[in-house]
């Protein structure tokens, strides 16, 4: 009796779906759209046994293509709420590896806002999976890092951070204490210098210091360690550090010292609605 009345709930589920959300997801107003997106993120995280598969996912991920910004940004978060759950993540599989690209595009979107969460929503599929993300979709994360509108760069600077900077060596747990060259944030900070010095950018260190102040303060605010890679002679073994390495070296600490000084973004960026144009 139970199962009979599972499955006529179910059923009448199933009818309320096709008879109402398939038609108004394409709905002419933007706003019920956005409803209808909104409410099927609810519906997979409440009841995923039955709302957590492709034959529903696909009509978030054609969502995402929606001409107005509200209703991509209702995508996005719904999404969010799906990967933020591990227990989740076997679900999702497939639709990861079909909408991918989608999502990795959006961090260009032409609203700030939804550009934001696409790289949140990014963050979030990479603790979930590092596999996932191809090199060239990091890449594409990595250099907003330098956007001129402060919430993009800050939330690639929090993927950058999880992706090259939050690993801890098992080793490295032992040592906590140790202080300067041997302070486990030696090899971050050097990691930190050839990103930059990779990026080719090499007038905006203020920017990239500032995208990742919020989530890598201790690392960049630890100056011992960053004048013993100046000052100290080399471990054994220790590659020393290039002239070139030295001075990106010297001017993200400036930046560093300038941030924590007068606690305000440098120059040129701020917090705008909408991007320029390209």
């Amino acid at each position: 009796q139970l199962q009979e009345n599972q499955d006529e709930i179910e059923n009448m589920m199933n009818a309320i779906f096709k008879g109402v959300f398939v038609h108004r997801y394409r709905d002419a107003i933007a706003e019920i759209r956005a409803i209808c997106i909104e409410e099927i993120g609810i519906w997979m995280k409440m009841y995923s046994d039955a709302f957590l598969n492709d034959s529903y996912l696909k009509y978030v991920g054609w969502t995402m293509h929606d001409k107005q910004g509200e209703v991509r940004l209702k995508c996005l978060t719904a999404l969010q709420g799906l990967y933020y759950n591990k227990e989740l993540n076997s679900k999702l599989e497939l639709f990861t590896s079909r909408f991918k690209d989608r999502i990795v595009s959006m961090t260009l979107d032409k609203e700030y806002d939804v550009a934001v969460q696409a790289i949140k929503l990014l963050t979030l599929v990479l603790q979930s999976s590092e596999e996932v993300l191809t090199a060239e979709d990091c890449e594409n994360v990595y250099h907003l890092v330098y956007s001129a509108h402060r919430p993009v760069a800050v939330a690639a600077g929090e993927f950058l951070y999880k992706k090259l900077f939050s690993r801890r060596d098992p080793e490295d747990d032992g040592v906590i204490k140790r202080r300067g060259r041997q302070s486990p944030n030696a090899n971050l900070v050097k990691t930190l210098v050839f990103f930059f010095l990779e990026s080719e950018l090499h007038e905006h260190a203020a920017y990239l210091v500032d995208s990742m102040w919020d989530c890598a303060t201790d690392l960049l605010k630890d100056w011992e360690c960053m004048n013993s890679l100046l000052l100290e002679e080399p471990l054994n073994g220790e590659e020393p550090l290039t002239d070139r390495q030295e001075s990106a070296l010297i001017e993200i600490m400036l930046c560093t010292i300038r941030q924590a000084a007068e606690c305000h973004p440098p120059v040129g960026r701020g917090t705008g609605k909408r991007v320029g144009s390209k």
